[in-house]
């Protein structure tokens, strides 16, 4: 992601690109087609490696996509990005049952029938009122306020106290009830950004959540996003690659970026303070005027050589940054599920699973469009923790062979899914399954691709775009930027990022490309104000008691 929107950036710009892939080209973000199940004229099953999601507070991905051409007229964000209108509510505890939400007044108009259907409206009371049985009102007015704490503090508290203490500590979920540490503080963090409560920095959980409940006011004309029109929760109606990725390549391919696959660097060459050279793992060598390591942070850490360090001993800070295991699997049913078209948060489930049918929100038939005509919809879970014990044999996804992975998951779904009285998952549909292929047993289990996570006081550590050596640059969703997450998102704002500086380093007259704020409510600007004054006293937010 971040070195196709650097890319993007440069060769409307004037520059020369090259772009150096060792594996496949949109990282994190791809989808992939599942091996040897094409038939009789249909696509393959299609795979991924993890669901697609776009949260209405997204700006430079939908942007990018904006700019994007398609064959037959319009670009990917008009023909290719839809609203998710609801939202199905699972728990996996006794008393609870999954109840389907509208995410705007249109998804309740739109969806209506399904929501207040009589299942559903009995599941919503009998999961409200236990809910407000094991989290009392006053511990969910705390929790608000917490929030409020995040919204009203001065980006001065914000890096120099959220962001050295983590989560749970902020929400201070010691000495409360059990449902408020497990869901409240736990879940709904793994749920929406896949980060341990535990480790989590304040700072990067509450300004996310800020910023989604922002975007869903409808009140930040930037975003677009609202309660009435809906835009909180938005996804590609197709596999990502068909959407996106591959319209991308050609339109930066048919503008003159040149792509070099099956290569990738092996280290960079530094003389006089400057990269003299970068080479690659074939035994090649790259003389350009400027590069742009746009990879993960597993790929960037075994190249921050001695060398780099003492042209940049900032960069010594990557070593220390942590990274953290969120991929999907993909369920083939045999059929077409009946709820809305819903991302499902399974909240409580041991490996965090949050999940999405696919058939009704991409409005197509599988049947006749993948596989061999056997298979009506698709599941698609994303396993957000692999170091807790599963349900079925005690053991962490880490410790699972293959086979063992899928059955957890459909068992831990299922429990959280099927317990409102409706079995909304069955075994006997499973027509075959597909796990995320970075995930290998050579004999150990292994990831390769790895999501970089926002640990308490990591920011200290993370790269800025540009650097001390200057003609190296920065590219990944662990660059700072303006949504401070590990996101597709954090790494396209990276690419332009960087894009900017090689601008700025070339002299070049060229616009900058654009990088958006993460906007927030102006009506709270005096709040920050006074904590701004506060906090330069050595005072405590005036909230935080």
């Amino acid at each position: 992601m971040a070195g196709l929107s650097a890319a993007h950036e440069l060769i409307e710009r004037g520059f020369r690109v090259t772009v150096y892939e060792p594996a496949y080209l949109g990282g994190k973000a791809r989808s992939h087609d599942v091996p040897g199940t094409a038939r009789g004229g249909r696509m393959a099953l299609p795979g991924e490696h993890g669901f697609r999601f776009f949260p209405g507070c997204y700006q430079h991905v939908t942007e990018s996509m904006e700019r994007i051409p398609l064959r037959g007229g319009g670009n990917v964000k008009d023909r290719h990005l839809i609203n998710v209108e609801t939202a199905v509510i699972a728990f996996d505890e006794a008393g609870y049952a999954p109840t389907t939400a509208p995410a705007s007044i249109m998804g309740f108009v739109d969806h209506a029938a399904d929501i207040v259907e009589l299942d559903n409206l009995r599941n919503a009371l009998m999961t409200g009122l236990k809910f407000v049985v094991d989290i009392p009102p006053h511990e969910l007015a705390y929790f608000v306020s917490r929030e409020l704490i995040i919204a009203t503090s001065c980006q001065q508290r914000r890096l120099g106290q959220w962001e050295n203490t983590p989560w749970i500590q902020f929400v201070k979920a010691k000495g409360k009830s059990p449902a408020y540490e497990r869901y409240l503080a736990g879940a709904l963090t793994r749920a929406l950004v896949a980060a341990k409560s535990h480790t989590a920095s304040a700072r990067t959980i509450g300004q996310i959540g800020l910023a989604l409940a922002t975007s869903a006011t409808g009140l930040i004309g930037q975003y677009d996003a609202g309660l009435v029109n809906g835009g909180v929760d938005r996804i590609l109606n197709a596999p990502t690659n068909h959407a996106w990725i591959d319209p991308w390549v050609t339109h930066l391919r048919t503008r003159g970026v040149r792509f070099v696959m099956n290569e990738g660097v092996a280290d960079f060459a530094v003389s006089g303070g400057r990269i003299s050279g970068a080479r690659l793992q074939s035994g090649g060598t790259v003389d350009a005027d400027w590069y742009v390591a746009a990879m993960p942070l597993d790929r960037l850490k075994p190249l921050v050589t001695p060398g780099l360090v003492g042209a940049d001993p900032l960069l010594a800070g990557i070593r220390g940054l942590e990274d953290d295991w969120m991929v999907g699997i993909q369920y083939f049913l045999s059929r077409r599920s009946d709820i809305p078209p819903s991302h499902i948060a399974a909240l409580g489930t041991p490996w965090a699973l949050t999940g999405l049918f696919q058939a009704r929100p991409w409005n197509v038939d599988f049947a006749t469009t993948y596989g061999d005509g056997s298979v009506r919809d698709c599941l698609s879970i994303d396993i957000s923790d692999w170091e807790k014990p599963g349900i079925l044999y005690g053991k962490p996804a880490k410790r699972c062979t293959k086979q063992e992975i899928a059955r957890e998951v459909w068992a831990q779904m299922s429990r959280a899914m099927n317990s409102g009285g409706k079995k909304l998952l069955r075994s006997e549909e499973i027509v075959t399954w597909s796990l995320d292929p970075s995930v290998t047993w050579s004999p150990q289990i292994a990831n390769a691709t790895p999501l970089m996570v926002n640990t308490a006081g990591s920011y200290r550590n993370r790269p800025t775009a540009h650097t001390r050596i200057p003609n190296f640059f920065i590219g990944g969703d662990h660059v700072r930027t303006n949504i401070d997450l590990a996101t597709m998102e954090g790494a396209n704002e990276s690419g332009r990022r960087a894009a900017n500086a090689i601008l700025a380093a070339a002299d070049s007259s060229a616009r900058p490309a654009t990088v958006f704020p993460l906007w927030e409510l102006p009506m709270l600007e005096p709040f920050k104000a006074e904590d701004r004054k506060r906090y330069k006293a050595g005072q405590p937010h005036f909230l935080d008691f």
